[in-house]
């Protein structure tokens, strides 16, 4: 299996990427997400997963080993295929959608383009034990130098409500110098 890939970005696109690699170019489908990651030309990086179906081999690429892990994830659930796989990338971050299973999000799933109802709940009766054992970071965003973010989540807490919505709530409406109060109010607003 392809890993990883490490050589020139030759051409980049929303949908693809061509990276060359000691003389071969190897042309890697990859999400939006990953896209946005990329820089414009130069030496890349890019994490990989290799598709084999009769007709095909497809190689698909990640900025991060996260999206790579979560792609394994999703196509392992009856019903999604690697392209919807993608497609939920681009739509979502792979912590967005741990997130989701674990609070049992169904409307966010539902919200990517082509997942509906039934496909949303296999997803998250499939993945959310998983989810729960793997550690899908949120970006690490509550650590020991981030007292704001940490204490509007003890409150919100507090008050009741389930700790991984309301990370996810207060990822969505951080910024820059606000106070616990403040960004308390705008995660309330999203619960």
């Amino acid at each position: 299996m392809i890993t990883h890939l490490k050589g020139k970005l030759i051409e980049r696109t929303p949908t693809y990427v061509v990276i060359e690699c000691n003389g071969v170019g190897y042309f890697v489908k990859i999400s939006l997400n990953t896209y946005s990651s990329l820089p414009l030309k130069g030496d890349i990086l890019i994490y990989t997963q290799l598709q084999i179906r009769e007709d095909a081999h497809t190689l698909y690429g990640f900025h991060q080993k996260s999206d790579r892990e979560m792609f394994n994830h999703l196509v392992s659930v009856s019903g999604i295929g690697a392209n919807t796989a993608i497609l939920m990338l681009s739509a979502l971050t792979a912590d967005e959608i741990a997130n989701a299973i674990v609070s049992e999000n169904v409307d966010t799933i539902k919200s990517i383009k082509g997942i509906g109802l039934k496909t949303a709940q296999r997803v998250i009766v499939d993945l959310k034990s998983k989810m729960e054992k793997v550690e899908f970071s949120v970006e690490n965003i509550f650590n020991a130098n981030n007292t704001t973010r940490f204490e509007a989540l003890s409150a919100l807490s507090a008050l009741g409500f389930d700790k991984k919505k309301a990370e996810l709530a207060i990822q969505k409406v951080i910024g820059e110098d606000q106070t616990v109060e403040q960004l308390i109010k705008e995660a309330l607003r999203i619960l």
